[in-house]
């Protein structure tokens, strides 16, 4: 049975989104969206629908932080002008968070002082979820997360 859309999630402009419920795989969310600040807040969204569908709502703050992390690294280093979002649960008490861009370099993290504004996005990606990593694609790269819910029902 398909998903009903959110009606609090936007979609202007080329946006595409998916949800994938088929009887291969682990259910998912994605969407691709512009790599540009304001996609943050649309990631967020994805996330906490997702996180809220699947009665795991311990899960979305985490989530929704972690998500933003890795959206502001792709914005912030990639390069590339779209990037493919996506929130999906291998497990049932498990979400994994990706984001997909265009550009080969693993995200590295960098040592922030007190009065720095930017470089605490991959200490937080580092310490929030249960694991993380970097799956290099042919066209660029793949950078996820778990998280782990305690109460998964």
């Amino acid at each position: 049975m398909p998903v009903p859309p959110n009606p609090q999630l936007p979609t202007p402009g080329p946006v595409i989104s998916s949800a994938i419920t088929a009887r291969i795989g682990h259910p998912s969310y994605s969407q691709t969206l512009p790599c540009e600040p304001e996609s943050a807040r649309r990631a967020r969204l994805l996330v906490r629908t997702a996180c809220d569908t699947w009665h795991l709502p311990g899960l979305a703050d985490c989530a929704a932080l972690v998500i933003s992390e890795l959206v502001s690294n792709a914005v912030e280093h990639s390069g590339s002008r779209v990037m493919r979002v996506t929130v999906s649960r291998p497990a049932p008490d498990r979400v994994r968070l990706s984001v997909v861009d265009r550009s080969h370099a693993k995200p590295t993290q960098r040592a922030a002082s007190e009065d720095d504004e930017h470089g605490r996005g991959l200490a937080i990606v580092e310490a929030v979820p249960d694991r993380w990593g970097t799956d290099p694609l042919r066209w660029g790269k793949r950078v996820w997360a778990e998280l782990r819910a305690a109460d998964a029902q």
